[in-house]
């Protein structure tokens, strides 16, 4: 799997702006439900030249969602996806989220 095919996007929210923080940097994106540990580390390094410490994966299933439509109820579920926290070396930052 290509590294772009890996990690689809970044999750920015307060809880991941607060994780970039401090001295091991962690950053947090959704990615490929087929890829793993190995395969996110060595795409962060292969995309922005980082060395990536750790990795961290939790998979999220989908939950029920409903809504009301012009022939009644339409009963669906919101899509499942894969959150992968990522731990940066000592020192080490993505310029990009840094907005440098």
């Amino acid at each position: 799997m290509r590294a772009d095919q890996v990690i689809i996007r970044p999750i920015v929210s307060e809880k991941s702006t607060l994780a970039r923080e401090g001295e091991c940097k962690k950053y947090t994106f959704c990615v490929n439900p087929k890829a793993n540990k190995f395969e996110i580390m060595a795409a962060v390094k292969e995309i922005w030249g980082v060395d990536a410490t750790a990795c961290n994966v939790m998979n999220f299933k989908g939950k029920p969602k409903f809504s009301r439509g012009k022939g009644g109820y339409i009963k669906g579920t919101t899509a499942s996806w894969k959150k992968a926290v990522v731990t940066l070396a000592k020192g080490q930052s993505i310029s990009v989220f840094e907005g440098v």
